[in-house]
C-alpha cells in the first residue's frame, strides 16, 4: 500500500480494439498533468477551468514534439465526490489500443518530458488548422499559469490493478466488501450474479455487518461500565438479556453462513460434471445446453477423450458444465487417462448429470457409474426418447432414488423439465432475483463462522454462569470477526493480496 499519494493513471476500458477509450487518472496532479496536454476547442475551457462534473472537447497533444495525439473529450471530477475521492480526470478519446498507449505514455512520462525540453517548447506549432483563439491559449495551457516549465513538477505513475477502488476502500468512500463486489461485478457470468454483486455494491452486506457489530460492542461497553461503576450500572438479570440477545445474532450469522453455497453457485456457476458410459449422447446434451457445436460429437464411442468445460446461463441459472469421457473398462492408456478424469471432477461437482441411453440395456458400466454417484447430487437424464426405450424406471431405482427426466438429444426434447428441476434443486424454485443477502466470498464465510464461533463461546460462559467479564472476550473476538469482512480490521497485506487480483485500470 506504498504511493498512494501519487497520481496514477491507467486505460479503464478493455484492452482491445473499440469505438472509444478512456484513460483515468487520479490524484492531487491529476487536473494540471491533464491541463499540460489537453488543448480545449474552445477559449476557457483548459482542464483547470472547468468545474467538477464538466466535459470540455479538444485535442491531446504530446509535448515532445507538438504533434496531435488525438481528438478527445475530457471529464473532470474533483474530490471529494469521485470514485476514489481525490481528484479524477478522464480522457474519452478514441478506442485504439495504440492511441490510448501514446496518452498513457505521455502523461506518464511529464515530468521528463518538460525537463527534457529545458523550456524551449515552441507551441506556435501545436495546431496549425484551427482559430487564433486556440493559438493564443496554448503558452497558458501548457505552463498551467506558470512559464517556467521545469518547475511544474509534474509526476503520474502508472496504476497498479486494482489501485483506483483500493484508494477508494482507503480514502473511506466504500468497505472491503464493496470493493470486492466491484470485482465480481466486472467478472459476473449471469444475471443474478450481477444482480448478487450489485447488491453488495449498493451496501447490502456492509450494513447487515454493521448492525451486527453495533449491537455486539453496545453490549460490551455495557458490560465494561457496569464492572467499573457497579453504582450506576446493573448486571442484575443481563445474562438472560444477553442471552436472547447473542442467540438472535447467532441466527442472523448462521442465516448467512448458509446462503455461501448458493452463493458461491451464484458467483461460480453450478459445477455440473456430464456423466455416463461411452456413445450415451453426453456430447450432444452439452452441445443442446450450450446452443452451440461444443462438442464433437461422432457415431463413434470414445470420441471424447478429455474433459471439456462450457459456461453458460440457462434462464438465469448460471453452469459450470464439464463434459467427460465415457466411463468404462479399458485397456487403452489413453481412455483410461480420460476416466480417470472424468472420476475426478465427479468427486468435485455440485450436480451431476448423469446419462443414460434408453435405447439399450443397463450394462456393468451403467452399474459401476451409478454405485460411485449414488451418495451425490444427482438429475438422471433418460437420453433418446426418441427412440424405443428398453429401460424401466425400477431398473435404474435398484440403484439411484434420483429424478429421472426423459430427454432427445436429438430432438431437443425434455430439457424444459430439467431446467426446472435444477431450479427446485438448487434454489428452491426462487432463482428470480430477490432482496436476500448472499455471501459469495469465501474470506467473508470463513469470518463468519469464526464470529459465530465466538458467539457459541459466548453462550456457553453465560450458560455456565461464568463472570461477565468472560463474555467481552469472545464478544470482542466475534466483533473483530466481522470487522474483517468490512476492513474494519485487516492488515496491510490482506488488502494488497485482494486488489491484486482487480482488472489494470479499476
Amino acid at each position: 500500500m506504498t504511493g498512494l499519494s501519487d497520481t496514477i493513471a491507467a486505460i479503464a476500458t478493455g484492452m482491445n480494439q473499440g469505438g472509444i477509450g478512456v484513460i483515468r487518472v487520479s490524484g492531487d496532479q491529476a487536473v494540471a498533468a491533464v491541463d499540460s496536454i489537453f488543448v480545449p476547442k474552445k477559449k476557457g475551457k483548459e482542464v483547470r477551468n472547468l468545474d467538477s462534473y464538466t466535459a470540455a472537447y479538444g485535442n491531446v497533444m504530446n509535448p515532445t514534439d507538438n504533434s496531435i495525439i488525438d481528438e478527445v473529450i475530457v471529464l473532470v471530477m474533483k474530490a471529494p465526490s469521485t470514485y476514489t475521492k481525490e481528484d479524477v480526470v478522464e480522457i474519452d478519446c478514441h478506442g485504439g489500443m495504440q492511441v490510448m498507449k501514446e496518452i498513457l505514455h505521455v502523461l506518464t512520462n511529464l515530468n521528463n518530458i518538460y525537463l527534457d525540453k529545458n523550456n524551449n517548447c515552441n507551441v506556435d506549432d501545436v495546431i496549425n488548422n484551427t482559430d487564433g483563439e486556440i493559438d493564443n491559449s496554448i503558452d497558458n495551457i501548457i505552463s498551467n499559469n506558470n512559464n517556467e516549465l521545469d518547475n511544474l513538477n509534474l509526476r503520474v505513475r502508472l496504476a497498479r490493478p486494482g489501485e483506483f477502488t483500493e484508494r477508494a476502500f482507503l480514502n473511506g468512500r466504500i468497505d472491503l466488501s464493496q470493493a470486492e463486489s466491484v470485482m465480481d461485478l466486472i467478472s459476473a457470468k449471469s444475471e443474478i450474479a450481477a444482480k448478487t454483486a450489485l447488491s453488495q455494491l449498493k451496501g447490502s452486506l456492509r450494513d447487515k455487518i454493521i448492525d451486527i457489530r453495533k449491537n455486539l460492542i453496545h453490549n460490551i461497553a455495557f458490560i465494561e461500565s457496569a464492572l467499573d461503576d457497579p453504582e450506576h450500572y446493573s448486571l442484575d438479570g443481563f445474562q438472560d438479556k444477553l442471552s436472547v440477545i447473542l442467540n438472535e445474532k447467532k441466527q442472523e450469522i448462521s442465516h448467512l453462513i448458509e446462503t455461501a453455497d448458493n452463493g458461491k453457485m451464484m458467483k461460480e456457476g453450478i459445477q455440473t460434471v456430464i456423466l455416463g458410459k461411452p456413445n450415451a449422447g453426453k456430447s450432444s446434451i452439452l452441445n443442446v445446453l450450450a446452443g452451440k457445436d461444443r462438442a464433437i460429437v461422432t457415431d463413434v464411442a470414445g470420441t471424447t477423450r478429455d474433459t471439456l468445460e462450457e459456461f453458460i446461463s440457462i434462464n438465469g441459472i448460471p453452469l459450470n458444465i464439464i463434459d467427460t469421457a465415457g466411463i468404462h473398462d479399458t485397456e487403452d492408456v489413453v481412455e483410461k487417462i480420460g476416466v480417470d478424469r472424468s472420476i475426478s471432477a465427479a468427486n468435485q461437482a455440485d450436480l451431476i448429470l448423469y446419462i443414460i441411453d434408453s435405447s439399450v440395456p443397463l450394462d456393468d458400466n451403467d452399474i459401476q457409474i451409478m454405485e460411485r454417484i449414488k451418495d451425490r447430487q444427482v438429475i438422471i437424464l433418460s437420453n433418446k426418447s426418441d427412440l424405443k426405450n428398453v429401460i424401466k424406471e425400477e431398473d435404474v431405482r435398484k440403484y439411484l432414488d434420483h429424478r429421472i427426466i426423459e430427454i432427445s438429444a436429438k430432438e431437443q426434447s425434455g430439457f424444459e423439465e430439467l431446467y426446472e428441476e435444477l431450479n427446485h434443486l438448487f434454489f428452491e424454485g426462487r432463482l428470480s432475483y430477490n432482496d436476500e443477502i448472499y455471501i459469495t466470498n469465501a474470506r467473508h464465510k470463513q469470518a463468519l463462522e469464526n464470529a459465530l464461533s465466538s458467539i457459541e463461546m459466548a453462550l456457553g460462559s453465560i450458560e455456565d454462569g461464568m463472570p461477565e467479564d468472560f463474555y467481552t472476550i469472545d464478544l470482542m473476538s466475534a466483533y473483530e470477526q466481522l470487522g474483517f469482512i468490512i476492513g474494519e480490521s485487516v492488515e496491510d497485506d490482506l488488502v494488497d493480496t485482494i486488489f491484486r487480483e482487480f482488472c489494470m485500470g479499476k
